[in-house]
């Protein structure tokens, strides 16, 4: 089974058995990614990176992948195929020959 839809499905059998699936409209979901992304950042506040608890690490982004895969579920989304898609994407607006060891915006290459 793909990994993904094994993630999923485990997602969607904890948040149907507390009845959940009533809060996780995208809005929300959108909303809740955003704060745990600022969760994980504050796992590294003030701190450098080496520093960083990784255990809190995990934790968080657990919490990120949750929520971004939920919301992609949402909206019916493949996220493998989302991820290469923009992966193609990206190649064309940052060429090896135009980005390797810089880091710019490709509108600045």
């Amino acid at each position: 089974m793909n990994d993904i839809k094994e993630i999923a499905k485990a997602l969607h059998q904890f948040r149907d058995e507390r009845d959940w699936e009533q809060f996780h409209n995208e809005k929300d979901l959108a909303l809740a990614l955003n704060i745990e992304a600022a969760e994980l950042l504050e796992v590294f506040l003030w701190k450098s990176p080496e520093n960083a608890n990784i255990n809190q690490v995990k934790e968080e982004l657990a919490d990120v992948f949750t929520f971004a895969i939920l919301l992609a579920e949402k909206y019916d989304l493949d996220v493998k195929q989302i991820v290469f898609d923009k992966l193609e994407k990206n190649a064309q607006k940052y060429p090896i020959e135009k980005s390797k060891g810089i880091a710019k915006k490709y509108t600045e290459l």
